[in-house]
């Protein structure tokens, strides 16, 4: 990726991160060379996501030989590199990432003119001194420079990208668009929108204008700046000026370029600006500011950090601390635990710690590069000290070097907790992009390789080019390969103390897998993590921890965004508790018959694609193949007739003998598409067309369409023949012809006949309104009674064409391009372009590397917590981050609700337990003696298996049987031999004879 050879951007492997950042940006980063400065986990975690993003070059530069310790996050380094230079034992590994990104080694000293051939310069490790030279340099020369560095479960960031420096585009999000109701006119003019669509607008933004009627003076000017007013209204001043609105009218928000000038390195540690990571320790960025300096004033005398929970080091700290506090301009309060804190982990780096950074940081430098998002201004501090265990006391010796690769986790955590992490069995559900990282954290963590631990990964899913760019433990020789299998061999060679210690599944956790993680699998956990990237599956995930009452850690990114979420049972509610609201989905009526807006006019290209070549060839197969096809059809009701119309048309009239057929269809196609439906449309309703209330039909979100006329030298209209051609001949086994002027040709041959619109045709205009033009009985009969021999076709089968938005040469996404644009021009919509139309029919989910790597973090803080132990909901975290922004969110989780029966207090995590099989009438007396409780109602699952309104005779017999011969008897299926408990639902009165919830019974029913 090249922008100097003009080497075009590689759309398969960068396909994801191109929805975050955009091919702008994408080719301004690869045109930008970036110095990374210490070759720690920090370091190689920053230069890992910046090769990854794909900028033109990545240098390393750190002489310094590989220490022990520095395995505690340092994943391209062994035991058998100690000694050696880091960056020349990782400099290979990191090359193997990206064939785009050269990466290479600095072994001259930083001297300016070395300095001048580098866009980004980032400096993880390094004395404060030659910290503030090296930034001296960069400010003066335009160099963009980033300090960042991590000590225990602290860490900070600096950004300088020096004075006038253009932010293209705050926050990323798509521009808004909308619908102008009315414009005033006056000094401060107001735009109202059509009312209950919100414009969505902030204070400050621009937007322009089109297709207003009466005050044109508004349209295509230059952007105006608005103030919301309300969130239909906003003001975009004087128009007094202009013409009277009369109706219509669209906006555009534009994005407009913003500058920002930051102060140096040496001025910010004087007078710093800090953006807030966590509004519930508001103080402590100040206090650190200051204690970070007091750190580095102690390594410059003492040539090391001080000694883990070594107090006389803390009390130099804090006593420098204090001096610098005293001499500052704002001389904050100081809270002595906080900076004795800093300096005794300052020796220990943690590998979730360097995730959060290394994301973070690599994000800035693509901001740097790029004028994408905004950045860090200034300074940012932020520690995780929640994660400290509880009830250990932390003493030097604990926490003292034993010469392992978990030394720098040592020095946090003490030894005993580290055999705590060691002694772990978790459960990592996928192997994507997060579980990736999460892998990758464990490793170096340690979690799961002492005698009782153990990791399982579970993953169905094969690795695709597309995959490589933002899951780093692939390479493109696994393309294919399981992505279980890969990440599990990746990381054992990072650690090869998880050999023997990690299990590969490949099937998908749901019920039908319950036999493989039965109720042994699941007690023998200590917790799970998800990486998935479905909603259903988490739901499931989340149900089955509820059940086995195990910790549940829930993450998930979408582009820059990224959200953490901690599951405690009996602590917390669970994933399912809350849900995100549904989807807007499309109207059909807008959809059918009145788009105004691009999304409308995919999703309806989408469906096209569905309805031509993937339903028809199925129904097809069906009717060939199932003797009661055309019965079973018939019950489906309203769609009944047009199911059989298709199969008939593509097995008589629209079944091609050869490609010149299949283009004759297409022309066909587009004939009724886009100029004879448009045609029928505005017969019913003509431009001038007015409602019962008076008012213009053609109002509104209604926009008038107009017919299209073929022309074989338009360039979209020659595109939708060629690949729905194409795709009709795929449907039949038919070989497509890509030569242009025989498919023009083959155009001059076909007769289109002409159209006249129909009396009679009812179009739907109100979303609930039913229309039906299938005509009487006696036509379908007729069709019924027309339809060709299904067993004169043998074994002769259609091909359904599945949608597969991946493959570049299987013309999907160009016919949904082509089908879309065409329809977009009938409506006047503005047309978008393959990737942009490939983007929402496919429903890509955007994704970056660098919120991944974040995410993971935040998510492996929370299980150090986990590990430990702590049940107080304050200590846990859930998170949201936004990294354009940059917004960092941190909440205490939401406790779980609780309700209550016969005064005692239940939550979605208590049940019933009853250790052994018994009659219902056992189960029935039970909860009368036990627990007062009436029953009802007895269900499992969707048997109902007792009501007291059954009959006599029936409830007899059930009550004398045990629970599970009643659940075999009523589902008329056996048990399963793996399960080892049933599940109860029951209904009951309280003491007052009121109707209570209880919590749900599980009865053993196998030892």
């Amino acid at each position: 990726m090249n922008v100097d050879t003009e080497q075009a951007i590689d759309e398969s492997l960068y396909s994801r991160q191109l929805y975050v950042l955009g091919h702008e940006a994408m080719k301004k980063m690869s045109a930008a060379h970036v110095l990374v400065v210490g070759l720690k986990g920090l370091g190689v975690e920053i230069a890992k996501n910046v090769v990854l993003a794909g900028v033109k070059s990545v240098t390393l530069y750190d002489p310094e030989p590989a220490q022990i310790s520095d395995l505690s996050t340092q994943f391209y380094l062994a035991e058998q590199d100690i000694g050696k230079p880091r960056a020349q034992v990782t400099q290979p590994k990191l090359a193997e990432l990206n064939q785009y990104v050269p990466v290479h080694l600095l072994e001259n000293d930083l001297t300016e003119d070395v300095l001048k051939k580098y866009k980004v310069v980032v400096i993880t490790d390094m004395p404060l001194s030659k910290q503030l030279q090296i930034s001296d340099i960069c400010h003066a020369n335009n160099i963009h420079f980033i300090s960042t560095e991590v000590r225990g479960l602290f860490g900070r960031i600096f950004n300088d990208f020096g004075p006038m420096f253009e932010v293209l585009d705050t926050n990323g999000e798509e521009p808004l668009q909308g619908m102008v109701a009315s414009v005033s006119k006056e000094e401060e003019g107001i735009v109202t929108c059509l009312d209950e669509v919100r414009h969505g607008l902030e204070d400050g933004a621009y937007v322009t204008f089109k297709e207003i009627q009466g005050m044109e003076e508004l349209n295509n000017i230059s952007p105006r700046k608005i103030k919301v007013l309300g969130p239909y209204t906003f003001s975009i001043g004087d128009t007094s000026s202009f013409g009277d609105y009369k109706s219509g009218g669209l906006f555009n928000e534009v994005k407009m370029p913003k500058q920002v000038d930051f102060k140096s390195f040496r001025e910010s540690l004087a007078k710093p600006d800090f953006l807030i990571s966590d509004f519930a320790k508001f103080d402590r960025p100040a206090q650190l500011h200051l204690a970070f300096q007091a750190l580095y004033d102690f390594v410059e005398k003492h040539g090391r950090y001080p000694k883990p929970r070594n107090e006389e080091d803390a009390n130099e700290v804090f006593e420098k601390t204090k001096e610098l506090a005293e001499n500052s301009e704002d001389k904050p309060e100081l809270d002595e635990k906080l900076i004795k804190e800093l300096a005794y982990e300052s020796q220990g780096e943690l590998s979730p710690m360097v995730a959060v950074f290394g994301g973070m940081a690599a994000q800035e430098v693509l901001k740097a590069v790029s004028g994408k998002f905004s950045p860090i201004q200034q300074c940012m501090y932020f520690d995780a000290l929640e994660a400290l265990p509880v009830n250990s006391k932390l003493s030097e010796e604990l926490c003292a070097p034993t010469g392992s690769r978990y030394d720098g986790q040592i020095a946090v955590f003490g030894r005993e907790f580290q055999e705590k992490i060691a002694n772990t069995n978790e459960f990592l559900v996928g192997a994507g992009a997060i579980g990736c990282e999460m892998l990758k954290n464990w490793a170096m963590m340690g979690l799961g390789t002492g005698p009782k631990g153990h990791l399982t990964i579970t993953d169905m899913d094969t690795i695709e080019k597309s995959n490589l760019n933002r899951q780093f433990l692939f390479r493109t020789g696994d393309v294919g390969k399981l992505k279980s299998e890969c990440a599990s061999a990746a990381v054992c060679r990072m650690n090869p103390d998880l050999n023997s210690k990690i299990s590969i599944h490949q099937e998908r956790v749901g019920p039908d897998t319950e036999n493989i993680y039965d109720d042994d699998f699941f007690e023998a956990l200590d917790g799970v993590t998800n990486a998935l990237d479905n909603i259903e599956a988490r739901k499931y995930m989340d149900r089955r921890c509820v059940y086995y009452r195990k910790p549940l850690l829930e993450s998930g990114t979408l582009g820059t965004k990224g959200n953490t979420q901690v599951i405690i049972p009996f602590v917390t509610e669970s994933y399912s508790s809350s849900q995100d609201p549904p989807e807007k989905s499309i109207p059909i009526c807008t959809l059918k018959n009145f788009p105004n807006a691009i999304e409308h006019t995919i999703q309806w290209a989408r469906d096209l694609f569905e309805g031509y070549f993937k339903q028809p060839a199925d129904n097809v197969n069906l009717y060939l193949s199932q003797p009661n096809f055309v019965e079973v059809t018939l019950k489906q009701g309203g769609t009944s007739k047009e199911t059989l119309e298709t199969v008939n048309n593509y097995l008589t009239v629209d079944k091609p003998e050869s490609f010149d057929d299949c283009i004759t269809w297409a022309r066909l196609k587009f004939e009724e598409l886009y100029s004879n439906n448009i045609r029928q449309l505005l017969f019913n309703f003509p431009p001038d067309a007015m409602t019962s209330s008076g008012q213009p039909f053609w109002s509104g979100p209604k926009r008038a369409p107009t017919p299209l006329v073929f022309d074989v030298n338009n360039p979209d209209h020659l595109s939708f023949i060629i690949h729905a051609a194409h795709l009709h001949a795929f449907n039949y086994g038919l070989k497509g012809e890509s030569d242009e002027a025989y498919i023009r040709k083959a155009l001059d041959n076909v007769m289109v006949p002409e159209f006249k619109p129909k009396e009679g045709v009812k179009i739907q205009v109100q979303e609930n309104e039913t229309v039906d033009n299938s005509g009487g009985a006696d036509s379908l009969d007729d069709l019924i009674a027309n339809l060709p021999n299904a067993s004169s076709f043998g074994t002769y089968r259609l091909t359904p064409a599945e949608f597969e938005k991946d493959d570049d040469s299987n013309h999907h996404i160009d016919f949904i391009t082509a089908a879309s644009n065409l329809r977009a021009m009938n409506y006047a919509i503005t047309p978008a372009d393959r990737y942009r139309t490939k983007f929402i029919a496919g429903k890509i989910i955007p994704a970056i590397a660098t919120t991944t790597a974040m995410v993971t973090g935040l998510v492996c803080l929370e299980l150090y917590k986990v590990i430990d132990g702590k049940k107080e909901l304050e200590q846990y975290k859930n998170g949201f981050v936004n990294l354009a922004l940059p917004f960092f969110g941190f909440s205490e989780p939401i406790a779980a609700p609780t309700l209550e029966y016969n005064g005692v207090k239940f939550s979605l995590w208590d049940r019933f337990d009853i250790e052994h099989d018994m009659t219902l009438q056992e189960f029935i007396d039970y909860f009368q003696n036990e627990h007062k409780l009436e029953i009802t109602m007895v269900s499992s699952g969707v048997s109902m298996l007792y009501s007291f309104f059954m009959n006599k005779k029936k409830a007899a017999e059930r009550l004398a049987m045990r629970l599970s011969k009643v659940v075999e008897s009523v589902s008329k299926k056996p048990i399963p031999p793996h399960v080892k408990s049933l599940i109860f639902e029951v209904c009951v009165n309280d003491v007052n004879d009121e109707d209570v919830d209880v919590p749900y019974v599980r009865v053993r029913i196998r030892p």
